[in-house]
């Protein structure tokens, strides 16, 4: 019969116990020993959870104390030399890796795939040296093994891992190498009984050379003669013609995973390449992203064409990727309108789902009692009035090509802008948000509680919105923000006021690190009842003479990072997103804002990862942002913020958004990002990169942000540039902050005076 298996699963804990055991070791409130305590009672109820719901290949080595890429890096003794003999200092070693030490900068953080999570790039050398610790995978299989539950090591596979690293100009020409690292590292699961290991590839489906399917499909070959069945795993696309056969028929795994639910039409191609094969099927038909019931009729009917074709002994039933990026449990959210919560469902129910189609695949006369309360969700959401809004798809429908452009090309817009508000040379700004303290946490869980009248609160957030104010005036920024205070997250917060959105209590997910968020659910048709941020921003203007942003979320990113209906196509909910945050920016503007900031820190990331998909969806998704500001004056400065990103190959796209302003992360790559926006298809608009990383505690010298800001310089001109952090500093505490800033105001008064002085 077909079996059932889970790729991965979340590992913050059903209350983010990690993410508090995390923070409070980084403290120094708890020891190593407590953590990892921690982190072993999580992995054992993950494991017995899997176990009673008659799971059959349940992963072990997924669950990390920070990131799965970090302990791959870290097992094979990929240790950067500037972090010295970390490994012999353990824990200490490892997270400063992750997170930075006093004068040493961490690894490079950046998007895993298209996802919001946030993935350690390991750093490698030509002639890396290799040296394998295989004790995260042992220690696990023997956790799981303790407590009577057979598992699968999983770990990221080698062609992935050298693809997803930096530093070699050819990253396969180290494979061979790597691979005898591997091989050991299964032998020793081997020895330490594990009979299967699975081995995330989802590089491989990606559309690679066939130089690279080769080298790939000889290091699989000799992994595969090593011992234990290995499981190739792919997700997020799938690899289609010649690519898919050649996974299916040349790297010699005993099971090959692919994502159907994001490459649906991959089945009856797999199909027929495995059909003469010993090698198993693993279909992932239920989605290992999104939150929303299974319609268990459309997966049950992928699974029966697979087991027709195959046999069911060579089926495997899992989710379509690991389940880290799902919230833990639906179960209690009695927060959520009932009729909504019928239709969710978080990595518990997905369990439960798969469950349901492991034994519906063998039993035809019970299949209706078994998939009873599935076909009723699905039929419930779709049905539904709450998903319809006539009048937000009258107003979408009636755009036409006028709507999407601003009432001037850029030299003007940039000339009225200069007029309206002279700035210096090298202006001065943050991305938007400032310290969340654990006083405004405080006064948001009182107020939640109703512990504060909302009167009292509102003073309270005023109050805070003034400090920031008056402190970034004594810091001599140039365009300022007003910290954001009221802001629990930049999207929930917009999500909370929109109709069309519900929200979770405990429906976080892990972004990097323990930084958890915990995504909107976006479920009907989005529209803009009354203003949402004016009033605060009007406030913070009163408070001062320069320019105050008024700061808001772009549409792309607030579909990103939400739980989006899968009922509609992704760019017709995105525009009617776009359509909303526009009301916003027309209120901001007549309120007499001069810049106002759409960020759009998601936009690469929901780029699809193969390059035949790209462009229907880079078309869409910059026509939402131009939607969302093409309302806007010539001398109302648009700016714009993204996160890690890699540009290169959207450069035309990220000219099209024209925003007058545009920020984004590159100190940890020592701006070697800027180079694609000096390259061929400059870009044509200002630009702030940033010049100091907020994702690590550590403070940089003035020294080092005057030296990021010469690259800088070099690489876009100073007439174009700005000064500004990487992202927002609500994760920092102010004693970071305050002298961070320091530095950055004082990195640009040298620079500016040496331009004065004609050097």
């Amino acid at each position: 019969m077909a079996r059932t298996a889970v790729l991965g699963m979340p590992r913050m804990g059903p209350d983010r116990e990690l993410k508090f055991a995390l923070e409070g070791h980084w403290a120094g409130r708890i020891a190593a020993d407590e953590l990892n305590e921690t982190a072993r009672s999580l992995r054992a109820a993950n494991w017995k959870r899997m176990a009673a719901a008659g799971i059959d290949a349940i992963p072990s080595g997924d669950h990390s104390l920070y990131d799965h890429v970090l302990d791959v890096a870290w097992a094979l003794g990929a240790v950067p030399q500037r972090f010295g003999d970390a490994r012999a200092r353990g824990l200490d070693g490892y997270f400063a890796m992750a997170r930075g030490d006093v004068d040493v900068k961490p690894l490079e953080m950046t998007k895993w795939l298209d996802t919001n999570y946030h993935y350690l790039v390991p750093e490698l050398t030509p002639g890396q040296e290799w040296s394998l610790d295989a004790s995260h995978w042992t220690g696990q299989l023997a956790e799981a093994d303790a407590l009577g539950i057979t598992t699968r090591p999983v770990a990221l596979g080698p062609v992935s891992f050298l693809l997803l690293s930096k530093g070699l100009e050819r990253p396969l020409s180290e494979l061979p190498r790597l691979v005898s690292e591997y091989a050991q590292l299964l032998r020793e699961l081997a020895d330490a009984g594990a009979v299967e290991v699975q081995l995330d590839e989802p590089c491989l489906a990606l559309g690679r050379s066939d130089e690279e399917l080769e080298a790939a499909a000889a290091a699989w070959r000799s992994l595969a003669a090593v011992g234990p069945e290995l499981c190739l795993a792919t997700y997020f696309a799938a690899p289609r013609g010649e690519e898919l056969r050649r996974l299916a028929r040349d790297f010699g795994a005993a099971e090959l995973h692919l994502d159907l639910v994001r490459a649906p039409e991959a089945l009856d191609e797999a199909c027929e390449a495995l059909m003469e094969s010993e090698t198993r099927l693993s279909i992932g038909v239920i989605d290992g992203r999104n939150v929303w019931r299974s319609d268990l009729d459309a997966a049950l009917s992928k699974v029966d064409r697979a087991v027709v074709a195959l046999g069911s002994e060579h089926v495997t039933i899992a989710p379509s990727c690991s389940l880290l990026h799902v919230p833990h449990d639906a179960s209690g959210e009695t927060g959520i309108d009932e009729e909504v919560r019928g239709w969710l469902a978080f990595a518990v129910q997905r369990l439960e789902e798969l469950s349901a189609l492991g034994r519906a695949v063998d039993a035809d006369a019970g299949r209706d009692e078994l998939l009873a309360a599935g076909r009723a969700a699905t039929e419930s959401r779709r049905t539904s009035q709450r998903t319809n809004d006539q009048a937000v798809r009258s107003r979408a429908a009636s755009l036409s090509e006028a709507d999407y452009s601003r009432p001037a090309p850029f030299e003007t817009r940039h000339a009225a802008q200069r007029e309206r508000v002279p700035l210096p040379d090298l202006p001065t700004t943050t991305i938007g948000s400032y310290p969340q303290t654990d006083e405004i946490r405080a006064k948001r869980r009182a107020r939640k509680a109703d512990e504060i009248s909302q009167a009292d609160y509102e003073e309270f957030l005023r109050d805070q919105i003034a400090q920031v104010v008056a402190r970034q005036e004594e810091l001599g920024l140039d365009v300022l923000v007003h910290g954001e205070p009221e802001r629990n997250d930049m999207v929930e917060y917009f999500g909370e006021q929109l109709d069309g959105f519900a929200f979770s209590a405990n429906g976080w997910v892990q972004s990097y690190g323990s930084r958890c968020v915990k995504p909107p659910i976006l479920f009907g048709d989005v529209s803009r009842p009354e203003a949402m941020t004016v009033g605060w921003w009007r406030h913070a203007q009163s408070l001062t003479e320069k320019p105050m942003k008024g700061m808001l979320t772009g549409p792309v990113t607030i579909l990103q990072w939400s739980f989006v209906r899968d009922d509609q196509p992704r760019s017709e909910t995105c525009t009617q997103v776009a359509l909303a945050i526009a009301d916003e920016v027309s209120a901001l503007e007549a309120a007499g804002a001069f810049a106002i900031q759409v960020d759009e820190a998601a936009l690469r990331e929901g780029l699809p990862l193969r390059a035949e998909d790209q462009e229907e969806y880079l078309r869409w998704a910059v026509d939402c942002f131009r939607l969302t500001v093409a309302g806007a004056r010539a001398d109302t400065q648009v700016h714009t913020h993204m996160c890690y990103s890699e540009f290169n190959e959207i450069m035309d796209h990220i000219v099209r958004l024209d925003a007058d302003v545009i920020s984004i992360e590159a100190s940890r790559s020592g701006m070697e990002v800027l180079d694609v926006f000096a390259g061929e298809l400059e870009y044509p608009n200002e630009i702030g990169p940033g010049v100091y990383d907020i994702h690590s505690p550590r403070v940089p010298s003035t020294d080092e942000v005057e030296r990021l800001l010469e690259l800088a310089e070099e690489r876009v001109g100073r007439a174009r540039l700005w000064v500004n952090p990487d992202c927002g500093l609500k994760t920092r505490g102010w004693d970071q902050v305050n002298p961070a800033l320091e530095n950055m105001i004082e990195a640009t008064r040298r620079r500016r005076a040496v331009v004065a002085a004609g050097v």
